[in-house]
């Protein structure tokens, strides 16, 4: 008789994932795989774990458990992983479970949810973890029948011996399964892409849509413990800011502030240090920020108080026309430039300012702390880094710190940045056995952003007699992301100028990269696409005009810049540049850049004829492993008043694994990009952001969006590596948009955000 079946929760299923290196079964009848420290796992791109005892649970029922190692923050994820385990593994999906995991780097590999890794590194590996389970489960029937294993087959669930149509379900032999070996090397054999069965289709829904669209999904915001009590933190309005002295009298006196708790400044480099600064408990969270508005703080600015964006435009643009360090040099462009006249050259400078990330869920955790051990709820990417970041600054064991990945109700790159967990922590070590929830309003989410970097890109150009260019000098001038690790770094690394700057496709015979050393006064921090957005917008801007310089249509004029389909291999432009991937794996594809551009100007219909004051633009990138291009189409009246009508969007991501997100991630790239063109803008004065919320630091509203954003998905080509998703889509929007104002305007917008 068959014993009843548990649905095993998360700490159950991770908790059997360590005993053994096999399927165990346990008294209720789940079966599970386990042994992380034993598993042995294949070397794969990214420090990924290979090995299907550590993510696929089998009950006795036939419920199929997956884990879900990467967290779910709208990019469909925690469904596309596990989806492609079950499809290898003939898994039917209406009988799978998903199961977040918790942090544990040993155990699941690399689970930063940054850089449109996901898919690109663990795709392979989660397709042999699934193929794996099904070799298992083919095994142990053959030998239930006495047949060989190359007479049954594992479909929808169940396991079929084709000669006499017998069938076993996946439940009756998850015991069996467990005793076989798990299929190595040749052994294992994933399936042909004609047998895919959800891969590639649009058979699946999110396995978190039900909860979410609901409202029973849990978010870090959601997070509820019995006893907890809630903060928030003053912070200083300065970064590198230190306290000088608190009154707290006033705060003590609000109903439900229970304590007043000092933040210490962070030391050294900020990293994902607390900024610091004063944290008012309460019994609610309205109390706790009643009492934090009662604070009576004299604060020190410390060094950056004088930043000033309009200032540092300034210094920016001095820089950025000013020779600086060379991270490509072709050619010989400085003797060109001299030599020609001043009719032949062409130059152009770009403004982007700073940008927040303006999560609709802005950071938030939840932890408590129990003698040496303390355990996290947050929305946080990467756990990892969120786990580290409590253990040591309560110098705890990390065996000792759990960390428990929630919903992210958006992060585009700051919720990597656990400094908002660090600040938990911190309190909860002062109120033993007490859950404390930290949340951050929004004015605190645009205050203390890791913003992304404020920039000027100057481009340069000596164009021939076919308007084609004979140089091109790309001079950036940003600070860096390394100045959050490394005290005083200035100006860009080269993994930074790589993104769309020294990587530019182009058959110009001299070319030359170079960076200015500017400093940073902010924190600055990754950002959805990173260093794409300014470099491509410069770039793909200054294409445009060249183009209209030399009277041809811009399509074109960058098709015959492209040159003929070939394929360019990475390491002899940067050792750094292919966002640490293999060059040889991902070499840069240009026949795969001019499909794009062809798919998204056929699906704009691009040289048709416009009405008055409607224009098309055009922009393209390679980033994140995939290529995409736009085309924007906007119309201007006479007033000024700008309307973004439609966008196309092309993406050559490789293989296409989930079409629905793809799409879904496509258009919020779109709308992100004209959110960014048309309003983004963090500005500083005395050191301090001036932004504080929506009215100030505006997210594109419905009345401003485009009519029509269509999706054009090119070469589902399972023969090349899969690329990025995520970030892609964002770098040609910005540049589309203002190309298009231009074709409908005449007027070219050099400086973001828009002004006309």
């Amino acid at each position: 008789m068959l014993t009843k079946t548990q649905n095993p929760s998360r700490r159950t299923f991770l908790q059997g994932s360590l005993s053994a290196l096999f399927l165990a079964v346990s008294a209720n009848g789940s079966v599970w795989a386990a042994d992380a420290k034993k598993y042995g796992a294949d070397a794969m791109p990214g420090g990924t774990v290979d090995d299907p005892l550590v993510f696929v649970s089998i009950a006795a029922d036939g419920l199929v458990t997956i884990v879900a190692h990467r967290v779910e923050m709208g990019t469909g994820v925690r469904t596309s992983l596990p989806m492609v385990v079950a499809d290898e593994m003939e898994a039917n999906w209406d009988r799978v479970h998903v199961v977040q995991a918790e942090a544990n780097e040993t155990r699941y590999g690399n689970q930063n949810v940054d850089g449109s890794r996901s898919m690109r590194h663990f795709m392979q590996p989660m397709r042999r973890v699934g193929a794996a389970a099904r070799h298992m489960l083919e095994a142990a029937a053959a030998a239930r029948w006495s047949v060989p294993v190359t007479e049954v087959r594992a479909t929808q669930h169940e396991v079929v011996h084709v000669a006499s149509d017998r069938r076993l379900g996946y439940g009756e032999l998850a015991a069996d399964a467990a005793k076989q070996p798990v299929p190595k090397g040749e052994a294992l054999r994933v399936k042909s892409p004609s047998d895919f069965r959800y891969i590639g289709k649009e058979l699946v829904r999110l396995v978190d849509l039900d909860a979410i669209g609901k409202g029973q999904a849990t978010y870090g915001i959601d997070m509820r413990l019995p006893g907890m009590v809630y903060a928030v933190v003053a912070r200083p309005p300065v970064v590198g800011g230190k306290l000088r002295s608190v009154r707290s009298e006033k705060a003590l006196q609000v109903p439900g502030v229970l304590k007043i708790v000092d933040i210490p400044s962070y030391r050294g480099a900020p990293g994902f240090q607390a900024l610091g600064g004063v944290a008012v408990v309460a019994s609610n969270t309205w109390s706790a920020m009643q009492g934090r508005a009662a604070l009576e703080i004299d604060w020190d600015d410390g060094p950056n108080a004088s930043y000033d964006s309009v200032a540092y435009r300034k210094t920016l643009e001095a820089a950025a026309r000013a020779p600086g360090k060379v991270l490509r040099n072709d050619g010989n462009l400085p003797d060109v430039w001299t030599k020609a006249p001043e009719t032949e050259r062409y130059t152009a400078e770009y403004y982007l300012p700073h940008l927040a990330h303006a999560s609709m869920e802005p950071p938030t955790a939840t932890v408590v702390v129990k003698g040496d051990h303390c355990e996290v709820w947050t929305s946080v990417q990467d756990p990892q880094a969120a786990l580290n970041t409590v253990a040591t600054r309560l110098k705890f064991k990390p065996e000792n710190v759990t960390v428990n990945a929630l919903l992210l109700g958006g992060a585009f790159g700051r919720k990597s940045k656990p400094d908002f967990v660090d600040e938990a922590a911190i309190i909860a070590q002062t109120m033993p056995e007490t859950p404390v929830k930290l949340v951050w309003t929004r004015e605190d989410d645009i205050h203390h952003d890791y913003l992304h970097a404020v920039a000027v890109e100057r481009l340069e150009a000596v164009v021939g007699k076919n308007g084609q260019p004979e140089t091109w000098l790309h001079r950036s001038a940003a600070p860096t992301i390394a100045s959050l690790f490394t005290e005083g770094a200035k100006g860009l690394q080269s993994f930074e100028a790589a993104m769309s700057a020294i990587n530019m496709p182009y058959q110009i015979p001299h070319v030359r990269v170079e960076t200015a050393e500017v400093p940073a006064y902010a924190r600055i921090g990754w950002f959805r696409s990173v260093y794409n957005i300014p470099h491509a917008f410069a770039a793909q801007s200054f294409i445009a005009e060249l183009a209209h310089r030399a009277g041809q249509d811009h399509k074109q004029f960058a098709l015959d810049l492209i040159g003929p389909a070939r394929k360019i291999n990475p390491g002899t432009l940067s050792d750094t540049w292919n966002y640490d991937e293999s060059p040889e794996r991902y070499p840069y594809d240009t026949g795969r850049l001019r499909d794009v551009i062809e798919a998204a100007t056929r699906g704009a219909g691009w040289g048709r004829t416009m009405p008055k004051g409607h224009g098309l633009g055009l922009a393209f990138c390679y980033s994140f492993m995939s290529y995409t291009a736009t085309v924007v189409e906007v119309a201007v009246d006479d007033s000024g008043d700008l309307q973004v009508v439609a966008v196309d969007m092309a993406i050559d991501c490789g293989p296409q694994v989930n079409p629905e997100r793809i799409r879904a991630q496509m258009q919020g790239g779109a709308i992100m990009g004209l959110s960014l063109a048309l309003s983004g803008e963090i500005s500083f004065k005395d050191g301090r952001v001036q932004q504080s919320n929506f009215h100030d630091y505006e997210v594109l509203r419905h009345a401003a969006s485009p009519h029509t954003i269509r999706t054009h998905l090119v070469n589902d080509n399972h023969a090349v590596p899969p690329g990025g998703v995520g970030e892609p889509p964002v770098p040609p929007v910005a540049p589309a948009l203002c190309n298009a104002i231009f074709a409908a305007t005449g007027k070219r917008v050099r400086s973001l955000p828009v002004s006309l």
